[in-house]
This record gives C-alpha cells, sequence and structure tokens, in this order.
C-alpha cells in the first residue's frame, strides 16, 4: 500500500487549560441561545454570509474525504413558491392520514401542520443533497459513510449560521423527491434537508421547552 501525502498541522494550538474551559464555556453559551423558528423576516441577507457558513459546513469529517454532500441555496421566489407548494402536498398527506397516530401526538407541542409559509418568507432555502456515489471521467464512484458525514456537515452549516446571527430551520417533508426535480439535481443526489435561512420575525415566539441534562444525554467511563 503506497504511503498517502501529507502535510504539517500548522492551524491547531494547544491552549492552556484555563483558556480551554473559557472557550468550551463560551460556545455552550452561544449555541445554548440556538433556536429553531417558523416566522421569519423577509428582510434579505447576503450571500457572502452564507458562502462562508457554506465552507465552514465542508470543513466536516467525512468517509474516506469524498465530501458526499451538495448545497444549494434558492433565493429566487418563484423557486421557492415552487418548493412551498410541492413541500404542503406532501404535508398535507402526511398530517391528512400518512403519518402514524403517535407522531402526530409527538409534534402536537410544537404546534406544527401542513402550512409552511417560511419556504416563502425566509430570504434562504438551503437544500442539502447526499451524494450516494459521485460521477468522476464518465463512471461511478462510491461514496461512504454518505449519511454520517452529511449529517455532521449538516450540524456544522446550522451551527455557523447561529454563529453568524442568523435563525435556521430545519424541513424534513417526505418523501423530498420533489426537490430534485425543482432544483434539476442529478439521480446520485438524495434530497437530505431543507434548511430555512434568515432573520427571524419580529415579535416570533417559540415553544417552551427544554434540552435534556448532561446526566441524560452522556456516560463517563473513567479510570
Amino acid at each position: 500500500m503506497s504511503e498517502a501525502p501529507t502535510v504539517p498541522l500548522t492551524a491547531y494550538r494547544r491552549r492552556p487549560l484555563e483558556e480551554m474551559r473559557q472557550r468550551a464555556a463560551s460556545f455552550l453559551d452561544e449555541v445554548r441561545g440556538r433556536r429553531s423558528v417558523r416566522e421569519f423576516s423577509s428582510d434579505p441577507v447576503p450571500r457572502e454570509i452564507l458562502e462562508a457558513c457554506l465552507l465552514a459546513a465542508g470543513t466536516a469529517p467525512n468517509g474516506a474525504n469524498r465530501q458526499p454532500w451538495r448545497f444549494v441555496a434558492v433565493s429566487d421566489p418563484k423557486t421557492k413558491r415552487a418548493i412551498r407548494s410541492a413541500a404542503e402536498s406532501e404535508e398535507a398527506a402526511f398530517y391528512g392520514g400518512r403519518a402514524p397516530d403517535e407522531w402526530l401526538e409527538a409534534l402536537e407541542h410544537l404546534g406544527t401542520d401542513a402550512h409552511k409559509p417560511f419556504l416563502e418568507d425566509a430570504p434562504w432555502l438551503i437544500a442539502i443533497f447526499a451524494e450516494s456515489y459521485s460521477v468522476e471521467d464518465g463512471g461511478k464512484v462510491k461514496n461512504y459513510y454518505v449519511n454520517e458525514s452529511v449529517g455532521i456537515a449538516t450540524g456544522i452549516l446550522v451551527t455557523a449560521l447561529h454563529h453568524a446571527g442568523l435563525a435556521t430551520l430545519t424541513h424534513t417533508p417526505s418523501p423530498m423527491g420533489f426537490l430534485n426535480e425543482i432544483l434539476e439535481r442529478p439521480a446520485n443526489e438524495r434530497a437530505f434537508l431543507l434548511l430555512v435561512v434568515g432573520f427571524p420575525a419580529e415579535g416570533v415566539e417559540v415553544p417552551d421547552i427544554a434540552k435534556k441534562s448532561l446526566e441524560q444525554i452522556a456516560v463517563f467511563v473513567e479510570e
């Protein structure tokens, strides 16, 4: 097996423990302020802000460095309208009988329904696609750990947008094949998630919910 080319790790700097504690606490405080919103202002968001956040998402660790993601950022009103129409059709079927009662009961406290005006109100929609394989030199090249890789990249993107001062909403109408059709994406791309991006509407309210405690989400196995 041939050795892969390497370069020095120059970007990493080991920090004093107290600085590390402060940075960890500061980051926790910032991300605790992130909330999904369903009411957006129509105020525009400059494209360059999204570009920087998308590049941040592209730094995500991924299987075999295949980088199996594609982000399609949409601000065109006509395209957003088409996406909303298709999404609401799927959501109407979901809330109208496709979803089991248990699922609907789990969603009830969030107050969601089949109407999705945010898909037009928000200045940007980012359709995130997962590439099951790449097309190189006319042939198929398999990608690895696709869902895991795209999921990590999506998490970084949501966090980067929050850090930049924007609100987001993860939207997953099912099925999402209409995104391939509307956005003219190839067969090797599968719609993973639709991310709504913009500023919160003035006076917006969010569900009164809490996150699980550390004891509920983590286990430490120590010496």
